[in-house]
């Protein structure tokens, strides 16, 4: 009664079933002010960048909103909100961190000067996941030690490194392919150690796992191996050389 600022007895005006009640339990079923929430699309994409993790992002919350979530709240809502997100959304890449790699279904025919036999030398491409940077290299073959020089090569050509090789599941590459424990070919693991890089090679039948080299072959087809079609090449040293792909070409 205290707390309503009421005084007994009651005024006969009150309904006791009703008004009465209201007044004596009026903090029961209101909704309470809700805590401050935080911005959780700042906060995927700040997940994204090297080093940074959850704690760090609630402490700055923390910061900024003293009345709000703490840390194992923070998480839960954080991964509720996750769950809600479309499974096409939009990867962000952090500059030289991934390199995606694969070889185009299409190629250019080779003609044997002497016999006239034609090979297709296919390309192998390598794109970088931030600035779509493509290296395109011909090769006759798919084998062991083409597949580890075109890396060698396009490393080169980049000048640099990046820290997450995703090739497709060639078997020069990769003996047997798993999502957590690929078996990778002894001399590809070793190439990727020589370098200090981690291999994760695309899911089997995942094309979305290597959106960039796919675009990139999509492109390689259409500036190089379409401009290229009415020419007749009797070796990859004539005219074949390694290049760069405009990028957003169409």
């Amino acid at each position: 009664m205290k707390v309503a600022k009421l005084s007994w007895p009651p005024p006969r005006e009150l309904d006791e079933d009703d008004a009465l009640t209201r007044l004596l339990f009026a903090e029961e079923g209101q909704p309470r002010p809700s805590r401050p929430e935080p911005d959780w699309v700042r906060m995927h994409l700040e997940l994204r960048k090297k080093h940074v993790r959850k704690q760090l992002l609630c402490e700055e919350y923390k910061a900024e909103q003293p009345d709000g979530y703490q840390y194992s709240q923070y998480c839960e809502r954080y991964a509720r909100w996750a769950a809600t997100l479309s499974v096409t959304m939009r990867q962000t890449h952090v500059v030289g961190e991934t390199l995606f790699i694969d070889f185009s279904g299409d190629g250019l025919d080779v003609v044997d000067p002497k016999t006239g036999e034609r090979r297709k030398a296919k390309l192998f491409l390598a794109v970088l996941g931030a600035s779509n940077f493509t290296y395109a290299e011909p090769v006759l073959s798919e084998d062991l030690p083409t597949w580890v020089g075109c890396y060698a090569n396009a490393l080169e050509y980049m000048g640099g490194v990046a820290w997450i090789w995703v090739p497709d599941n060639l078997k020069s590459g990769v003996k047997s392919p798993d999502r957590y424990e690929p078996d990778l070919n002894p001399t590809y693991a070793e190439l990727a150690r020589h370098y200090g890089a981690a291999v994760i090679p695309a899911r089997v039948r995942k094309p979305h796992d290597k959106a960039k080299v796919e675009q990139g072959v999509l492109l390689a087809e259409r500036w190089i191996l379409a401009a290229l079609r009415h020419q007749t090449f009797f070796s990859l040293s004539s005219g074949d050389l390694p290049g760069m792909i405009p990028d957003g070409g169409g």
